[in-house]
């Protein structure tokens, strides 16, 4: 039975896309990835597929997209009996999918921008997860602070005021606000093969927090 990782967030343009691709494709040197599209019709990550496919670059990395909750939930029953990981990219918005995810997911995981704006969009998000825990669902929802300016006070000082005001727990990892991310989500391609080394130690030290919180194998990407 694979574990299923749901990446969640109501506000767009905050990297849901930049992380599932990465994350997905990190996971899937070593094991047997299912990455769901469930952000239709932008459709990011499954476009981000269809040209790693192309190129011969799915190894163990499988892509598919699904149009609402119902087909959501048929295919995640589907895939995780055939995979290690089920990594789900979720749409911008609250929607039935979006609780599906979290319904379904072991961890969740919301990617953050040290923003203003970004912080007040999540905490919707946030009463969404609490609804959830309070019917009983375990969610394990953690923050990944994305775009951030590691040599900034200012961005260190308002990620940890929104830690605290959000009531979420975030990553110790974060990923950097660098040109690496786009460009590889444009050609198919991961920061693990593009000549970035401060994206592609970044993100191995994501996973390698991923994979330590769930318990399975840590080896470090290389």
């Amino acid at each position: 039975m694979g574990i299923v990782i749901g990446i969640i967030q109501v506000k767009g343009g905050v990297g849901r896309s930049t992380l599932a691709t990465n994350l997905a494709a990190a996971l899937a040197r070593s094991a047997r990835v299912a990455l769901i599209d469930a952000d239709v019709p932008q459709g990011t990550s499954a476009s981000w597929g269809a040209l790693r496919k192309r190129d011969g670059r799915l190894g163990q990395l499988m892509v598919a997209s699904v149009a609402d909750h119902r087909a959501l939930v048929n295919k995640v029953r589907e895939l995780v009996e055939l995979n290690d990981f089920v990594v789900i990219d979720g749409p911008p918005r609250l929607a039935e999918v979006t609780r599906a995810i979290m319904a379904m997911s072991r961890l969740c995981l919301i990617p953050l921008g040290a923003s203003v704006a970004e912080i007040w969009a999540t905490a919707d998000l946030v009463g969404i997860i609490q609804e959830a825990r309070d019917r009983h669902l375990n969610v394990n929802a953690r923050i990944v602070w994305n775009r951030f300016r590691q040599q900034t006070r200012a961005a260190h000082e308002l990620g940890d005021a929104a830690e605290k005001q959000l009531g979420l727990f975030a990553l110790q990892h974060k990923l950097g606000y660098r040109v690496a991310y786009s460009e590889v989500l444009a050609r198919g391609l991961t920061v693990a093969e593009w000549p970035d080394h401060l994206a592609r130690d970044e993100f191995a030290g994501l996973v390698f927090e991923i994979k330590q919180l769930l318990g399975v194998s840590v080896e470090m990407e290389k």
